[in-house]
């Protein structure tokens, strides 16, 4: 936890705001200083395994939290749980869209004992939480104000050194923002929102030794989402995010996931009603502007056989078919280029195939904050079609049963 919080610190990512029960100035603070401070502590009572503990504490994006706050507030936060006793280091991380701190401590106390850590996000943190967002008047989680929020830096291949620490460090930050705040149920999944920040996850060829073991890789990506560099295996990086211990994270956000499913639809649904017919190209775009990466997975003879979609504001990872048939790649692509039937015959009667009027009147803001500009999302997506749609030609009078057998049809 040192390590991880020190190297932000040489990296100028973050910085040590306070430190509860040293002696001495922080900034005159060796790591070994405060490295021994911990063990001494951890060395009373060897027999613990699970000694140490660190807690983060994230923000809204529109606060504007000065140190000296952040130190109140962290200082409250440790007493509401029970370690106002124990020596804490806090760092204030810069390296999101967001502000956050990461607390360092130990749950072995002076007189040997061990704090106990059992179910103390739920019985313990929550209330704290709610209590400190109250005392200090900051943006409520559950208050209508608050939006989940990506605020997620992509990894940047040029800063990165190839097999040395920097390009360790890149990979790292992506991977504990992404697996900490996204809700994803696959590897594939998990993929999708790496891509996204110019990361990738590796398991190697099938029938392999790597794949037969359940192993794990992450590497960089490029502008062209090219691998680059040496791949890091799983288990080296802090939060061991191994399969065998992404599969309980899969399984659990097969819930996690559930509440923000309709939402989702709606949106899309959104798309479509505001159009009398549009192309793959237009779909994609708009649907980016409401924070939805929309991502078409096709063969290599360029057939579409799925879609992907990420909800970067509520940061939920669903494919096509889980949301529903409608929702598919073949029942969405079917749809680009045709009339929205939903849409009234006196509404696009002789008029060109184009949006009838704005998906709301200000745009979702989605507070992500853009990577580096690459082309990656672009290459992987199907070729699309000119965004601009084609007219749609006069309907000819038909008998009743024809017309009949057209609606069953769309």
């Amino acid at each position: 936890m040192l390590h991880y919080n020190e190297n932000k610190v040489n990296g100028g990512e973050a910085k040590l705001i306070l430190a509860s029960g040293f002696a001495g100035e922080v900034e005159a603070m060796s790591f070994n200083q405060k490295l021994h401070r911990f063990q001494h502590l951890t060395n009373g009572k060897p027999n613990v395994k699970t000694n140490a503990v660190h807690i983060s504490l994230n923000f809204h994006s529109s606060e504007d939290l000065s140190n000296a706050k952040l130190q109140q507030i962290a200082g409250t936060y440790m007493e509401k749980i029970g370690f106002g006793d124990q020596p804490f280091l806090v760092y204030r991380h810069d390296d999101a869209a967001h502000t956050h701190v990461h607390i360092v401590s130990t749950n072995i106390t002076a007189q040997r004992q061990r704090i106990d850590l059992h179910d103390i996000g739920i019985k313990i943190s929550e209330p704290a939480r709610k209590a400190i967002e109250e005392e200090f008047k900051l943006v409520k989680a559950e208050s209508k104000a608050f939006k989940q929020e990506p605020g997620i830096k992509a990894a940047d291949p040029e800063k990165a050194k190839y097999g040395q620490l920097p390009t360790k460090r890149a990979i790292s930050n992506v991977i504990i923002a992404v697996t900490r705040d996204y809700k994803f149920t696959s590897l594939a999944e998990l993929n999708a929102i790496l891509k996204c920040f110019n990361v990738v996850a590796l398991r190697g060829a099938e029938h392999t030794a790597m794949f037969e073991k359940k192993g794990l890789m992450f590497s960089l990506l490029n502008a062209k989402g090219i691998v680059i560099g040496v791949p890091i295996k799983a288990s080296g990086f802090y939060t061991k995010p191994t399969l065998r211990n992404l599969e309980k994270k899969f399984e659990i956000n097969v819930d996690k996931r559930k509440p923000f499913k309709e939402e989702l639809k709606q949106g899309i649904d959104q798309i479509f009603a505001h159009y009398t017919a549009l192309t793959k190209g237009t779909f994609i775009s708009e649907a980016r502007q409401l924070g939805i990466d929309v991502l078409f997975r096709q063969n290599e003879q360029g057939l579409i056989f799925g879609v992907t979609f990420i909800d970067h504001q509520n940061k939920v990872v669903f494919n096509g078919s889980d949301l529903g048939k409608a929702y598919s790649a073949k029942a969405l692509t079917e749809r680009f280029g045709k009339e929205n039937k939903q849409q009234p015959e006196k509404e696009h009667t002789n008029r060109p195939a184009r949006r009838k009027n704005q998906l709301a009147p200000t745009p979702t803001k989605t507070y992500l904050k853009a990577p580096q500009q690459t082309n990656f999302l672009e290459l992987a997506l199907a070729k699309t079609d000119q965004d601009a749609a084609m007219p749609r030609k006069r309907k000819k009078r038909k008998k009743r049963g024809q017309d009949i057998d057209q609606d069953l049809t769309l």
